[in-house]
C-alpha cells in the first residue's frame, strides 16, 4: 500500500512538473506577444488611433479620410476603409496612367466618333470637345480634372491603350503598386458599375501620389483652363474647375482649399478629393456618399471646410 502512494505521490510531481513547464514555454510566451502585436498594429490599419479632430465631429459624408500631406498618415477617418463608389474621383487614378505613359503632353490626341455615343448613352459630364477633334494631351487632361469630361478620360485611355479595357488593366495595375487593396476598377470615367469600388483611405493614398506629379498638382489646383484653337474650336475653348465653380471663396479659418476633385452619381452619392493648407500645412481629405446631387447643396465641400475647420481645435 506503502508503495503505491509513493508512486502516486511520484505521478502527480511529474504532471505538476509538466504542467509548469507548459506554463513557461518560451515558444507559447512569443506565440502570445506577436499575437498582441499583430492585433494593436492591425487596429491602428484598420482604425487609426490618430483621430485628431474634435470628438463627436459630424459630417454629411458615409465615408472620408483625412491625411497629412507631409507624411501620409491619416489623422481622420470615418469609414475609411469600408468599401465606397468614388464616381468621378476615379479620374484622378485615369489622369496618373495617362502622365505616366505619355512621354510628351503637346501630342496630339484625335477623339475619335465612336467613343462619343456611349458617353451620350449614358449622359456623362463632358469637357466640350466634339467627336474628330484634335487635342493636345495637356488640354485633355485639365478637360479631365476640372469640368470633368468623359470624353477626355476616353479619349487619354484609346491613345495610350487603344482600348478603355486595356488602359483599365494599367489602372488596376497602378492601384495594387500603390497600395490600394481596398479598390477595383473597371472604367475610366467612375460611371456607376458594382464592381468599380474603393475605399476613402484608398483614394486618399492615390490623390496623395498624384498630387507628386508636378503637372497634375498644376491641373488640379487651377480654377479654369483655356485650350488653344482646334480642328473644331477655332476660337478654342475654356472651362472651368467643379470644385472652384461651387464655392464663393475657397478659404476657410486658418487656411484655404487649394484644389480638388469632385465626384456624383446616385449610387455614391456626392464625393470630393480635396487639397488644402492650414497654419502652413497641407492635408488631404477624401469623403464620398453625401446624400445629395448635382442640383442640390454641396454637401460635400461643407464636409470639407467643416473638417478642415476643426484641424487643432483643442480636443
Amino acid at each position: 500500500m506503502g508503495q503505491k502512494q509513493t508512486g502516486n505521490s511520484n505521478n502527480r510531481h511529474r504532471t505538476r512538473k509538466r504542467i509548469r513547464k507548459r506554463r513557461r514555454s518560451p515558444a507559447r510566451s512569443i506565440t502570445i506577444l506577436l499575437c498582441v502585436i499583430l492585433g494593436v498594429f492591425c487596429a491602428y490599419k484598420i482604425s487609426p488611433a490618430a483621430n485628431q479632430l474634435v470628438p463627436g465631429l459630424r459630417i454629411n459624408s458615409a465615408n472620408a479620410a483625412l491625411m497629412d500631406f507631409e507624411n501620409g498618415s491619416i489623422l481622420f477617418d470615418k469609414n475609411g476603409t469600408a468599401k465606397m463608389y468614388p464616381a468621378s474621383m476615379t479620374k484622378i487614378m485615369t489622369a496618373v496612367v495617362a502622365l505616366e505613359h505619355i512621354n510628351d503632353l503637346n501630342e496630339k490626341v484625335v477623339l475619335s466618333n465612336a467613343l462619343f455615343q456611349p458617353i451620350n448613352n449614358k449622359n456623362a459630364s463632358t469637357a466640350g470637345f466634339l467627336p474628330g477633334e484634335s487635342v493636345p494631351a495637356i488640354d485633355l487632361l485639365y478637360g479631365l480634372l476640372l469640368p470633368s469630361g468623359a470624353e477626355c478620360a476616353a479619349g487619354l485611355a484609346e491613345h495610350v491603350s487603344d482600348s478603355e479595357s486595356a488602359f483599365v488593366k494599367l489602372m488596376n495595375d497602378k492601384a495594387q503598386e500603390i497600395g490600394m487593396s481596398g479598390s477595383n476598377f473597371t472604367n475610366t470615367t467612375g460611371l456607376h458599375d458594382k464592381n468599380h469600388y474603393s475605399t476613402a483611405i484608398d483614394m486618399a493614398v492615390l490623390f496623395h501620389y498624384a498630387l507628386a506629379k508636378d503637372t497634375f498638382y498644376e491641373i488640379i489646383t487651377s480654377p479654369k483652363h483655356s485650350a488653344p484653337s482646334t480642328n473644331r474650336h477655332e476660337a478654342g475653348i475654356t472651362y472651368y474647375s467643379s470644385l472652384f465653380s461651387k464655392i464663393n471663396s475657397p478659404e476657410f479659418d486658418g487656411g484655404s482649399i487649394l484644389g480638388g476633385k469632385t465626384g456624383y452619381t446616385r449610387k455614391a452619392g456626392q464625393c470630393l478629393a480635396s487639397l488644402a493648407v492650414k497654419d502652413d500645412k497641407k492635408y488631404i481629405l477624401v469623403t464620398s456618399g453625401a446624400n445629395g446631387n448635382n442640383q442640390t447643396q454641396g454637401l460635400h465641400i461643407d464636409d470639407a471646410f467643416t473638417v478642415y475647420t476643426a484641424i487643432g481645435l483643442s480636443l
